[in-house]
């Protein structure tokens, strides 16, 4: 477990069975005198609404991490365990065929039915897997022990090898062949995935590879749920406490749900459940701050109308769960971006360094100052970054921004757009009309700290304004270019309409959306709209 606060460390051991004495009541602390301990202080910090949204912000990495890992090792001890099942299936086969085993009479007849070559080693294992990947056999939960799932992927994996001996050796002695061998290999893969949970279990303690699971609902729904099979010693999830939704909370509860994303922070939780009944105004706030940390959020199954998320029904051990997704990337995603931004930023910097030297030495003559303008942003879950930029407003402008906001068209302090800036030098105002300044973000993007396509990195000070909703626009590296610039840029000047713009992009993602907004940049950047 990671570093929880003593008394939800001793909390979330009377639930996996440490110690059987009732805790007291969780309550967040008022804020303390200025005079108080600097430990205070800073906890306190910590506590205001912003310091909880970034904190589960920056939980998020360490949650989506250990997602991907545990879901890796999933994947990778099914894969060994399915291949070692094949390859002991294999060996019965032989010594029952060459070594008559069960007798020469039996060994004729496997000898006719299964002959030589049929079960050749490496290729029917990628057959196999290719079989068992097409038809979903590597999902988590129940999925996996799907025998019907199963079979099917047993069935497409014997076709792949065996279709074309159909036109050779005729449609019967392979349809035996076919029935054969995929009821063998079928058999195998049954009795391996009913016992593989119990292999891993001995081989690895249940409770450092489990889910940290938090529950939040009445109190009497979320301890049947940490009683049902589902959440049992052993499985993939591990019960911390709960959050009791009345307004009294139980004496066992880690707290109320008014103080929810307060004890989701400290819990250290990378599951969430949510249990009975909940108004949807609470619904709304248990989803958002479990999103916006990165938790695997599920449901005990309830009528789900809310928007933002889409309710899955999963199988834990028998009984009916609700995953319910998450509009952000996922580690799959953020893998793909990644491989594609560095590809990307590398090409294009290869290709624009004449350009960008050009710049560098037209801002030299221009006016005096540095060639690249530094500045502070957010970024993927509120972490801090310096982005690069070609400086276009002459030296010191920054420190003039309070003289000139006035000037603000938006009438938003989130959106500080001036049209015909007077801080802006004269080849700077061709930069931005072409949006050439921004080519040194190439560099941030190359170094991890931003996309080519996402959300607009903002200022730290903005969060301060932010309202819940806003926080999910942080659960994407910031961009180059993004929805919001090919939908007007600066023209847009409604901070909602850019959040809304923003959370569209990171719940639609996919390949063919980004490469459709980077076909998109060139003609919004010809046009000129809104750009200065």
């Amino acid at each position: 477990m990671e570093s929880l606060p003593r008394d939800l460390a001793l909390h979330a051991a009377t639930w996996a069975g440490a110690t059987a004495a009732p805790l007291p009541y969780v309550r967040v602390a008022p804020p303390p005198h200025p005079s108080a301990p600097r430990q205070e202080r800073r906890q306190a910090r910590r506590d205001t609404p912003v310091g909880v949204r970034l904190g589960l912000q920056q939980r998020a990495a360490t949650n989506l991490h250990r997602h991907v890992l545990r879901a890796v090792r999933r994947f990778a001890v099914l894969v060994i365990a399915d291949l070692a099942s094949f390859a002991v299936m294999r060996l019965v086969v032989r010594a029952v065929r060459v070594d008559a085993l069960l007798g020469e009479r039996i060994a004729t007849d496997v000898h006719a039915a299964i002959p030589p070559g049929i079960l050749n080693g490496w290729q029917y294992a990628v057959a196999l897997f290719v079989g068992l990947v097409v038809t979903g056999n590597y999902a988590r939960a129940d999925r996996r022990r799907d025998a019907r799932r199963l079979f099917l992927g047993c069935a497409l994996a014997t076709a792949l090898p065996l279709w074309m001996t159909v036109w050779t050796r005729g449609f019967e002695p392979v349809l035996l062949q076919y029935s054969v061998t995929t009821v063998l290999v079928w058999l195998g893969l049954v009795a391996e995935r009913k016992t593989i949970d119990r292999i891993v279990a001995r081989v690895r303690a249940p409770w450092h590879s489990a889910a940290a699971t938090l529950f939040v609902g009445p109190a009497e729904e979320c301890r049947a749920a940490i009683e049902s099979r589902c959440f049992a010693a052993g499985g993939e999830y591990r019960p911390i406490g709960f959050v009791d939704a009345h307004v009294s909370p139980a004496y066992d509860a880690l707290g109320q749900i008014d103080d929810f994303a307060t004890l989701l922070q400290r819990s250290g939780a990378e599951a969430v459940v949510v249990c009975g009944y909940l108004s949807d105004v609470r619904f709304r706030e248990v989803v958002d701050a479990a999103l916006t940390a990165e938790c695997q959020l599920l449901s005990i199954p309830r009528a789900i109308e809310i928007a933002g998320v889409q309710p899955t029904l999963m199988w834990q051990q028998g009984e009916p769960l609700i995953a319910l997704t998450s509009p952000s990337l996922k580690g799959s995603q953020f893998g793909v971006k990644r491989v594609m931004d560095m590809l990307g930023s590398i090409i294009v910097l290869f290709v624009a360094w004449p350009v960008m030297i050009a710049i560098a030495i037209g801002i030299k003559l221009d006016s005096p100052g540095p060639i690249f303008f530094r500045q502070d942003r957010v970024g993927l879950g509120g972490r801090r970054f310096r982005m690069l930029k070609f400086r276009t407003m002459r030296q010191g402008a920054d420190a003039e921004k309070g003289s000139v906001a006035h000037l603000n068209h938006t009438g938003d302090s989130r959106l500080f757009k001036i049209p015909n800036d007077p801080r802006v030098t004269g080849l700077g105002r061709r930069l931005r009309r072409w949006s050439l300044d921004e080519l040194p973000q190439l560099w941030n993007v190359l170094v991890g700290d931003m996309s080519l396509i996402g959300p607009r990195p903002f200022f730290e000070s903005d969060l301060l304004a932010y309202e819940d909703h806003h926080f999910r626009r942080l659960g994407a590296k910031p961009g180059i270019t993004g929805l919001w610039q090919v939908k007007g840029r600066s023209a847009v000047v409604d901070f909602e309409e850019v959040v809304r713009l923003d959370r569209e992009y990171i719940e639609d993602w996919s390949l063919w959306l980004d490469l459709r907004i980077l076909a998109g940049t060139v003609p919004a950047v010809l046009r000129r709209t809104g750009a200065y």
